[in-house]
């Protein structure tokens, strides 16, 4: 799919299926994609509770990356998640580009993973303690790190900020960067009942992440694009794909409804005139274009995209 290895068009979004033992009885994981909590080299305790608040629109989150550290994770979490047959995802994050590369030389050598996600969009960076990526060429930045310490058939995913007056120059910066595919969006930023900073995710980000998706595949037809934000039922996912993307990540239904991913999943099997979107619709021309176009060369640098189109190509193709 869009040569990322995919299964199916639906991924379980960072941090919201818990360490994959949580969501196991729920959905089958073999084959499913799932990214990981976003993991630091060190362990973090995360902010103080309460860390989850609803409101009236979705989930208001103050989790500050709590996370058990890159190597109690591989060996936990990510074993248990292999031998359960998932498609790992390992969302990272770091304070500086020195963290990103160690994370990622690390992950280098670990076998099991079928990509890394990088999250360049922490809506709170300076709270959270990480790289600050919101603007392009920072973003960019990391990927390049990312990009240059992992073997080049492994896809880096650029998780980005739904930032809707610079997404598609983000997405451009990150591409040239590197990045397999851009990832859009995450929590908006917001603040909890308290004051203290938090991430606003749910129904309320649909729309704003949807636009972000159709700005950049018409913008960008030669980036992959995976749609995420308020994603709960079979429609929204096809509100994403008619759009062109190449899939979906769902991630706050899953604390209300854990069987969202095996329904979606479900329902898309089988019909792929749905991942591609409506045979009739005149968008889904252009998601056929977007594809094919995302393997042609780049007139700028020949190389450089020749050595795209192979990191495009995983394994599981």
């Amino acid at each position: 799919m869009s040569g990322l290895g995919l299964r199916s068009p639906v991924m379980v979004a960072s941090g919201c299926g818990g360490t994959g033992r949580e969501l196991a009885p729920f959905t089958d994981l073999d084959g499913l994609a799932f990214v990981t909590r976003t993991l630091t080299s060190g362990a973090r305790s995360g902010g103080p509770t309460p860390r989850l608040v609803e409101s009236p629109s979705g989930f208001l989150n103050a989790v500050g990356l709590h996370n058990p550290g890159l190597t109690v994770f591989c060996e936990t979490e990510l074993r248990w998640l292999v031998r359960a047959g998932a498609q790992v995802f390992v969302s990272i994050a770091g304070s500086s580009l020195a963290e990103y590369a160690e994370l990622s030389r690390s992950l280098g050598r670990t076998p099991g993973i079928a990509g890394v996600e990088v999250n360049l969009s922490v809506p709170d960076p300076e709270g959270a303690g990480v790289f600050d990526a919101r603007e392009p060429y920072l973003a960019a930045s990391a990927i390049s790190v990312v990009r240059r310490e992992l073997p080049r058939d492994l896809p880096v995913l650029a998780k980005l900020r739904l930032d809707v007056s610079r997404a598609v120059e983000t997405a451009r910066a990150v591409s040239e960067a590197g990045a397999s595919a851009v990832v859009l969006g995450n929590a908006l930023p917001a603040a909890m009942p308290d004051g203290r900073p938090a991430g606003l995710s749910g129904p309320a980000l649909r729309p704003v992440a949807l636009r972000c998706v159709l700005e950049v595949v018409r913008a960008l037809p030669g980036v992959a694009v995976i749609g995420a934000g308020g994603v709960e039922s079979t429609d929204h996912a096809r509100e994403h794909l008619r759009a062109g993307a190449v899939a979906v990540q769902v991630g706050t239904a899953l604390l209300h409804d854990p069987t969202t991913v095996s329904r979606l999943v479900s329902d898309l099997a089988g019909a792929p005139h749905l991942v591609r979107g409506s045979d009739s619709d005149h968008r889904d021309q252009h998601h056929h274009r977007d594809l094919h176009d995302h393997h042609a060369p780049d007139p700028h640098d020949p190389g450089r995209d020749h050595d795209r189109r192979t990191d495009l190509r995983s394994p599981a193709e």
